[in-house]
């Protein structure tokens, strides 16, 4: 999916790109697909009509080194884009209903292939394998 279509009012990574612990071994999590280690980027949606707890994102990246984030931009704010973007819905049991039927909702799991600063690049997001050394 377009980065544009998916939040067309930006993104703001409020720290670094993190490895995604797995909550049970207590390792970083690989990627079923590619076997890369898997990176969380934490950032919210700019979009002014977004509620509080729905622009709260986590975005997965896979990639061989931790990708690396633009400086921030001010407070702890980093205007950033993403690339490769993939949205999958899945539906989350929240709790019970008085009755005993499970509560339920729609979520969704963002994953990208790469990172960039937003406006940066003309359109193509930093590969996140790219790392530091990155041009």
């Amino acid at each position: 999916m377009s980065f544009g279509d998916v939040f067309p009012h930006g993104v703001y990574a409020t720290g670094p790109a993190e490895p995604l612990e797995n909550f049970d071994t207590k390792r970083q999590e690989t990627d079923k697909d590619t076997g890369l280690p898997v990176w969380v980027v934490d950032v919210y949606d700019a979009d002014p009509e977004a509620g509080h707890k729905a622009s709260a994102i986590r975005v997965k990246i896979a990639a061989s080194v931790c990708p690396v984030l633009p400086e921030p931009a001010f407070g702890p704010f980093r205007p950033i884009e993403f690339d490769g973007l993939t949205v999958t819905p899945w539906v989350e049991v929240t709790g019970r209903m008085p009755n005993g039927e499970p509560r339920t909702r729609v979520a969704y799991s963002f994953r990208a292939t790469g990172v960039r600063a937003a406006g940066i690049g003309g359109g193509k997001a930093r590969p996140a394998a790219a790392g530091k050394d990155a041009a």
